[in-house]
């Protein structure tokens, strides 16, 4: 089958058996295409809230599928590749977590939405790129365990001096490849262009930035700007759906590792065969379930 057949076969499964595809934007262009929504892990979890198909399927990793679950545990959920994980979500067990709230017990647990369910139900609350620094404001205690990215911590510690926050050395291995010699190399070669950066990266990289968001604000900033060039620091997918979208600028990536590979396990054909019925089903007992969903409901509480 060539791309557009594949394509038009998932469209029909898609009528045909009331399926919802979900895609990350880190996801490959032809998936992305398919898809009935595209954007970042939280977005797309509370897309499904609303949507009538009793069937998901998740184009990004695991964590993401279950938060798909937590939030909507009525539909089955599946994962687009069982292999898709995220080394950030896993770089912290229950057990670690345990002895961390026990080493800092006047500090409130904020979760990255990056972490597994299991996690999740050990905090108080959690939080995305772009929710972090406004909820974490609202927090009564002073202190933040903040897990599991450090980087994306130090950024939201740089914005709340009034908070003092504890963290592991945790973060994602995809956008800790960026350097500030990237920064100045790509400065040098486009001297026109805005710098746009996710917190994930490291703390001198994101220092260096016109504009420091998440993966669907670094995409709305862009579209939206007068500027005409960007040099964009996070997965290399939104340099290349920002330059499908908006033919007449330019999007230069900060760097040619920064591609996440676990992203990058989903193909076509796996959107296919989880049309087909063949992809791995996402379960949670409700126990887990239910406790996990509440540092999600604390973070809709106090983020929107």
């Amino acid at each position: 089958m060539t791309i557009l057949e594949m394509q038009k076969e998932i469209l029909r499964l898609k009528k045909q058996r009331n399926i919802l595809v979900l895609a990350h934007s880190y996801q490959r262009r032809e998936v992305v295409e398919v898809a009935d929504y595209t954007g970042d892990s939280y977005a797309l979890a509370r897309y499904v809230q609303n949507a009538t198909a009793e069937n998901v399927v998740m184009c990004g990793v695991r964590f993401m599928a279950e938060t798909v679950k937590i939030l909507s545990p009525e539909k089955k959920v599946y994962l687009s590749h069982a292999e898709a994980g995220c080394p950030m979500a896993e770089q912290l067990d229950p057990e670690l977590l345990i002895s961390l709230k026990q080493q800092y017990p006047s500090a409130a647990v904020a979760a990255y939405i990056n972490t597994t369910a299991e996690l999740k139900t050990l905090c108080d609350v959690c939080v995305t790129s772009s929710s972090a620094e406004r909820i974490l404001s609202k927090l009564p205690q002073k202190e933040i365990l903040f897990i599991p990215d450090i980087n994306l911590g130090r950024y939201i510690e740089s914005k709340l001096p009034e908070k003092k926050f504890h963290f592991i050395q945790g973060g994602c291995p995809t956008h800790v490849r960026a350097t500030a010699q990237d920064v100045a190399r790509m400065r040098e070669l486009y001297p026109d262009a805005l710098f746009l950066v996710h917190p994930e990266c490291r703390f001198e990289v994101v220092q260096k930035a016109d504009y420091v968001g998440s993966t669907s604000g670094i995409m709305d900033y862009a579209k939206q700007s007068a500027a005409t060039e960007f040099i964009i620091g996070t997965d290399n997918s939104i340099a290349e759906h920002l330059q499908y979208e908006c033919p007449q600028k330019k999007f230069y990536p900060l760097s040619k590792d920064l591609v996440c590979h676990n992203m990058k396990l989903t193909t076509l054909p796996d959107v296919l065969n989880c049309c087909t019925g063949e992809g791995e089903e996402i379960t949670l007992s409700e126990e887990v379930r239910f406790a996990a969903k509440q540092c999600i409901d604390r973070m809709i509480e106090l983020g929107g």
